[in-house]
């Protein structure tokens, strides 16, 4: 298990205030890094087979069977080229969450110390 779920992740306030650590926090963020890693490489995994399965029977790649790895190194690139902007626009670098979804006993430690001022906790989802 992952260090962050056990330990939790530093959440902050607005002005970069240390707050705790949240184990929901880290959830979120794990759980938003995943997609962003799926979304990255699902294309490059159930196009190319597709793609390959196409050009297979083409006389080209029948003669030159040499070109088979190189090109699906290729294609390859050119989907992470494309996708790896498109995966990290998913999710914003530093997240937000309400204090009400954390830990109870984060949520008392936050109005003990602010009252009421602080409504929203914030994280670095990380990679």
């Amino acid at each position: 298990m992952s260090a962050e779920l056990i330990q939790g992740i530093c959440v902050k306030d607005r002005d970069q205030n240390e707050l705790g650590h949240s184990q929901r926090a880290a959830a979120v963020g794990i759980t938003q890094v995943v997609i962003s890693r799926i979304t990255m490489a699902a294309p490059g995994m159930i196009l190319l087979p597709v793609i390959m399965e196409r050009l297979e029977p083409l006389r080209l790649m029948k003669r030159v069977r040499v070109l088979h790895a190189p090109l699906q190194v290729l294609l390859c690139g050119c989907f992470l080229l494309f996708m790896v902007p498109v995966a990290c626009g998913l999710f914003p670098q530093e997240c937000e969450l309400p204090v009400s979804y954390l830990e109870p006993e984060l949520q008392d430690t936050i109005k003990a110390k602010y009252g009421d001022q602080v409504l929203s906790a914030y994280f670095n989802k990380g990679l």
